[in-house]
């Protein structure tokens, strides 16, 4: 073969770094949380939303502030060849949820309490807990001005934890209380960051005057010192705020539910009023927020609707999972019930008209399939059957079809006799092979 007709090598395609792949079986353990988390909201009233991964950029410039992390560095940002329109990537979906909302006139009849599953993209350094492909689970009620339904958030997170065993988190709360309380207590920091203006990193200084609040959430330690001296907003909080925050903490202690109230507690996005929340864990190192949340009342307001009181919270599906995986309470993939034994080809239309009655009354079934040089032996069957995990091999061999019947034969539980059962009664007979019969 001369160079002219050479096949041409084709580079191998990866996926884009932070964007990871989600793989059996460790998809199994998103479902399942996913499959709890439904359950969840069911019990609580919580309805689904679906919203589009693409946005405006404007929404999210508006809703989180344009001197945020988030907006500044983080965000996916493009033009749409097509008619030039700013569209960004999700960084993250309250403020997708509060532009539906108000496009659909989602809150004509009143308030909606919603939840919602999917991708974020923000693009930061890839690291364990933190991609750039993210997924996260949120709630949102939407119309709600109460404390208490601060409050039924709260718990509706600590009961997830409670289901998934997860015991080494703990609930941190503070309230940012309201616009002109903010306003007193920008200036106070402002003043006490100018006195030891030598001692902040520049991207304090830089922010110093455009959001000195979110001086409050850096992580350069050096700054530690000056941060913990800084005046705190509890302190220039009015009534109101102080009765809305106890409103809160008042349903947490009728439950149970232990707290600390963190007077450094902000939040990244500008959107946020009164209540803020965090449930962390000391387990994931660095990432150690796996639900964050809190009210946003001026939300809808800021993205062109009518004043609405609303309240939610976002959930890190992977750190979620990397907790349960570190504390060993990982659900694993759902046990398989059977495992179908077809060693004759002329068999397998029978066999699978029975495997699929099994299956639509609720069986699980992995039937053996012939690779390219045939049908694989008996023995090389069973041996893929007990590694399938499966609680029951159904054996479709020629004397049992002859006779319309199937050998069922029980693989983890040596005292299970071998039996033989009815090809046409295999609706009734099934039912019985299912890991939960």
């Amino acid at each position: 073969m001369n160079e002219k007709t050479a096949p041409r090598k084709v580079e191998k395609l990866l996926a884009v770094k932070g964007m990871n792949d989600i793989l059996p079986p460790d998809s199994a353990r998103w479902e399942a949380l996913e499959e709890r988390v439904r359950k969840l909201m069911q019990r609580f009233a919580y309805e689904n939303v679906r919203t589009p991964i693409v946005e405006p950029t404007a929404l999210f410039v508006r809703g989180l502030g344009e001197v945020t992390d988030i907006v500044e560095k983080e965000m996916y940002s493009f033009d749409d060849r097509l008619n030039g329109e700013a569209l960004t990537l999700r960084p993250e979906n309250t403020a997708g949820v509060v532009r539906a909302a108000i496009e659909h006139t989602l809150l004509y009849n009143g308030g909606k309490r919603l939840y919602y599953m999917g991708p974020m993209f923000r693009h930061e350094r890839p690291q364990r807990g933190r991609y750039r492909q993210f997924h996260q689970i949120g709630a949102e009620a939407l119309g709600f001005c109460g404390g208490e339904i601060d409050a039924e958030l709260i718990l509706m997170a600590h009961a997830l934890w409670q289901e998934l065993g997860l015991t080494d988190v703990e609930l941190q709360i503070n309230s940012l209380g309201q616009p002109e309380e903010r306003n007193l207590h920008r200036a106070a920091l402002i003043q006490h960051f100018e006195a030891q203006h030598d001692l902040l990193d520049e991207e304090a200084k830089r922010r110093l005057h455009l959001n000195p609040l979110r001086l409050l959430d850096s992580k350069n330690p050096a700054m530690q010192p000056l941060i913990e001296a800084a005046p705190r907003l509890l302190d220039f909080l009015g009534d109101a705020s102080k009765r809305h925050l106890q409103a809160v903490t008042d349903v947490l202690d009728a439950n149970g539910v232990a707290y600390s109230v963190n007077p450094r507690l902000v939040r990244g996005m500008d959107y946020y009023n009164l209540t803020v929340f965090e449930f962390v864990t000391t387990k994931l190192g660095s990432q150690g927020t796996i639900c964050a949340g809190g009210r946003y009342d001026y939300l809808f307001e800021q993205v062109g609707g009518k004043p609405t009181p609303a309240v939610g919270w976002a959930i890190g599906m992977e750190r979620v999972l990397e907790l349960l995986k570190e504390l060993g309470g990982a659900d694993a993939a759902p046990a398989l019930d059977a495992y179908a034994i077809v060693p004759d080809a002329a068999s397998l239309p029978a066999a699978m008209a029975c495997l699929q009655t099994l299956r639509a009354q609720g069986t699980s079934v992995l039937m053996h399939a012939s690779a390219a040089e045939g049908m694989a032996s008996m023995k090389s069957q069973f041996k893929r059957a007990d590694a399938s995990g499966a609680r029951y091999a159904l054996i479709f061999g020629a004397d049992e079809m002859a006779q319309g019947l199937v050998t069922v034969k029980a693989l983890r539980d040596a005292g299970i006799a071998q039996q033989t059962r009815a090809l046409p009664e295999a609706a009734q007979w099934g039912k019985s092979l299912q890991s939960n019969a």
